[in-house]
């Protein structure tokens, strides 16, 4: 089991920040909850901005007119799936997701579904060519860990079932997603019965690293035929509608090995900019599309 010391200021570099005691920047972002239509918009007002393509044909080209240059097609687009329970944005690279957003309220986290009648499944709407397999997992020493955790989903059967599609799914340190892992989700889940609505967004970082000649790499395993790719880190970034009407933006980083889980979580709040710049992700634009309301939460804050 790795100690506190080690587990924060190993040689992983998160651009802007250190691990050891980050520092969450805090955001607000007001909404009215209203009908069922209303909040699917809420959800996706929320999403990360992708700074890639994200239409579903073939785009114009800005500037050029050429619409010959997309006469067959362009080879890859943003993949964006939106399920019962999260809205995805798929990497076929890696096998995996860039990130999940989901919503957790106290009605998302009440009913009677059922973890058994539950089982990893291959995502079926992603080519065959960049799908992960339940045979990529065996025998490679990881979980297959929720992005989206099922638990966060007990208020319908088939939203829990939604959250076992492997493309919801990345290779984790048993270790890690058994317990701090676990803690941070339990965590959030609390933080959701004691607010109004928490939107909830984990993804994979893929982190450089010093190797001993002095130089930055960016390393990461592999495994399994399909090549399913082993973060070297995880992000969630939470952010909490008070009922008061106040709100927070909470964001946190844990390596994907062994973490102490009586190390406190807010050791692992980075600022919102670290998780930004690491992941190629953008969060506080949309929020400011909302509010210029922003609270700070840093490590070491009481709340």
């Amino acid at each position: 089991m790795l100690g506190a010391r080690w587990v924060l200021r190993a040689r992983w570099v998160l651009p802007a920040a250190s691990l050891a005691l980050g520092a969450g920047l805090g955001a607000a972002l007001a909404t009215r909850r209203g009908s069922q239509s209303d909040e699917a918009e809420g959800l996706l007002a929320r999403l990360p901005v992708v700074p890639v393509v994200a239409a579903a044909g073939p785009p114009a080209l800005p500037g050029s007119g050429r619409v010959e240059l997309t006469k067959y097609g362009l080879p890859g687009l943003a993949q964006l799936r939106s399920r019962e329970s999260y809205v995805l944005c798929y990497d076929p690279r890696s096998r995996s997701a860039l990130w999940v957003v989901e919503q957790l309220n106290r009605e998302t986290l009440s009913g009677t579904s059922d973890r058994g009648d539950c089982e990893f499944l291959e995502d079926d709407s992603v080519h065959e060519y960049h799908r992960a397999t339940n045979a990529d997992y065996r025998g490679s020493g990881f979980d297959r860990g929720h992005l989206a955790a099922a638990a966060n989903h007990k208020w319908s059967q088939k939203a829990m079932r939604d959250t076992f599609y492997l493309s919801n799914i990345a290779p984790q340190d048993p270790h890690l997603n058994q317990h701090a892992w676990n803690n941070l989700e339990k965590y959030s889940r609390g933080l959701a019965r004691s607010n109004k609505n928490v939107y909830v967004c984990t993804g994979p970082l893929y982190l450089p690293r010093m190797e001993a000649d002095g130089k930055m790499y960016v390393k990461y395993q592999v495994i399994g035929k399909n090549n399913v790719a082993v973060p070297t880190h995880f992000f969630k970034v939470l952010i909490l509608e008070k009922e008061s009407g106040e709100i927070e933006l909470r964001s946190y980083v844990m390596p994907n090995s062994p973490v102490d889980e009586k190390i406190p979580l807010e050791r692992f709040l980075v600022p919102i900019e670290s998780i930004e710049r690491a992941s190629g992700l953008l969060f506080v634009p949309n929020i400011l599309k909302r509010t210029s309301n922003l609270k700070a939460i840093t490590a070491g804050n009481k709340h």
